[in-house]
């Protein structure tokens, strides 16, 4: 469908906006020293390493960064790295790729009829639905570049361009194993409700062959694949201890599969994800949220609490499709409010009340006091060479090929396998104590090689 640039001018305007706008936040989140090594300093090492032409073995996760999950997509982000080495590509592409999800969105609600001024509204809604602006300050997660590509795949399905479904399918399926899931129910969306059926036949065929490839080839190969799936299986110990028991479950014990749906942790998640789009959902258009079912699946039946929230990345595929139900039930004009100023007046108390905006007048200022101490003693590592540091600290020094995190357990670690520890007894970040950062450093001391060369507001950096 073809627009004027006039018409999509605002767009552009609106994209550029909020990419400056979630860029400045995530940078000042980082230079406070409240990124964290679980999940930015992980990919930061991957992307550096493989710009480095090194092989990206995490030193945090202890395996190949493709064992993780097949996420490809560090392979094409290392060309940033290769411009200037700097985790500040991996910020600034998440606050583009979420706001790019904007134009697809435009095009699409379009497509579906509704007026400029209705397409203007639900662009805006999009940007302010609150896990938009809570998963751009978690660190940088590959996942968010497949919520464009998936918001352009549906454009591309329903606009019959067979070139850019597939590039966009091939971008989704890059970023994370897992997504294959949701692009193989995308593909019985378009096949079943859509009567796509060559897009439909596509994305399905796609999505489980990667599906099969990325589980049964990729992560096995790269990683120890018991440890890797153990990882992540124990979410789901009480339906079974491997994927096998988990499926005799589902059919020969039924109410433990019912058990973990229907509670009150479930329920104040639905209540979470949906209340901000309540206004424009309609059972008769819920259609598109059978793409979502693979991972909305697996967020109710997680005993984990993070896949139960607006805060992390689980939730980010449903928000493309919940997008789209939103838009064919305005077109179909059946939504709570038709007055685009109450939708704007929903979406903006949602906003209000579940972003995390707040984060920076209390939060993120606790470790201020140690700021410019964190700040000296890290300008004094000069070289790429082996360091042991807290989890907040990482971000910024991992960029070698070993960085290590003083966390509960470093205090069996061989420490001198390290050139450098750097340790923040006052703030002494995930998983660790000041009783630990005092252990370290007894034993520290118990090493000739290493001296203390900065010390200032219980931050301590010694070298060997």
């Amino acid at each position: 469908m073809k627009l004027s640039q006039s018409l999509i001018k605002p767009i552009y305007i609106i994209i550029g906006i909020s990419t400056i706008i979630l860029f400045i936040a995530s940078s000042i989140k980082h230079i406070l020293f409240q990124s964290t090594a679980w999940d930015l300093a992980i990919f930061d090492q991957a992307v550096y390493l493989i710009s480095q032409s090194k092989s990206p073995i995490s030193s945090f996760l202890n395996i190949h960064i493709l064992g993780d999950h097949a996420a490809l997509i560090f392979y094409p982000l290392s060309l940033f790295y290769k411009i200037y080495p700097t985790v500040y590509w991996l910020l600034f592409i998440q606050a583009f790729c979420l706001s790019l999800g904007v134009l697809p969105i435009w095009y699409i609600a379009q497509y579906q009829g509704l007026k400029k001024s209705q397409s203007l509204t639900i662009s805006l809604v999009y940007l302010l639905y609150p896990i938009i602006f809570n998963i751009n300050l978690f660190d940088f997660h590959p996942d968010v570049i497949a919520i464009p590509a998936i918001l352009w795949a549906i454009l591309a399905a329903y606009t019959n361009n067979l070139n850019i479904f597939i590039l966009a399918i091939i971008i989704i399926l890059s970023c994370k194993g897992v997504l294959s899931l949701t692009v193989s129910f995308m593909g019985i969306w378009l096949l079943f409700f859509e009567k796509k059926r060559l897009f439909g036949s596509i994305a399905l065929g796609l999505g489980v062959t990667w599906f099969i490839i990325s589980t049964r080839l990729i992560i096995p190969l790269f990683s120890d694949n018991s440890a890797n799936i153990g990882r992540h299986i124990a979410r789901f110990s009480y339906l079974g201890n491997s994927f096998t028991e988990i499926a005799q479950n589902f059919i020969f014990k039924p109410w433990l599969l019912l058990q973990g749906l229907f509670n009150l942790p479930n329920l104040e998640y639905l209540l979470l994800l949906l209340v901000p789009l309540i206004w424009g959902l309609s059972f008769r258009h819920l259609s598109p949220l059978v793409a979502a079912i693979p991972v909305l699946g697996m967020n109710l039946l997680s005993q984990d609490t993070l896949q139960k929230d607006l805060l992390h990345q689980y939730s980010l595929p449903i928000i493309p499709f919940l997008m789209v139900s939103v838009i064919i039930t305005m077109a179909a004009e059946k939504t709570w409010f038709r007055q685009e100023k109450y939708i704007i007046i929903w979406s903006l108390i949602g906003f209000l009340a579940l972003a995390k905006f707040g984060y920076f007048t209390f939060r993120y200022l606790e470790s201020l006091d140690t700021w410019k101490a964190t700040q000296e003693a890290i300008s004094q590592i000069s070289s790429q060479d082996n360091v042991l540091t807290s989890t907040y600290i990482a971000p910024h020094l991992s960029q070698r090929s070993v960085i290590k995190l003083a966390e509960n357990g470093a205090e069996k670690f061989d420490l001198q396998e390290f050139n450098y520890i750097l340790l923040n007894k006052r703030h002494p970040g995930r998983a660790s104590s000041p009783e630990l950062i005092e252990t370290l450093k007894q034993k520290i001391g118990q090493i000739s090689k290493f001296q203390l060369i900065y010390k200032r507001d219980d931050v301590y950096l010694f070298k060997q």
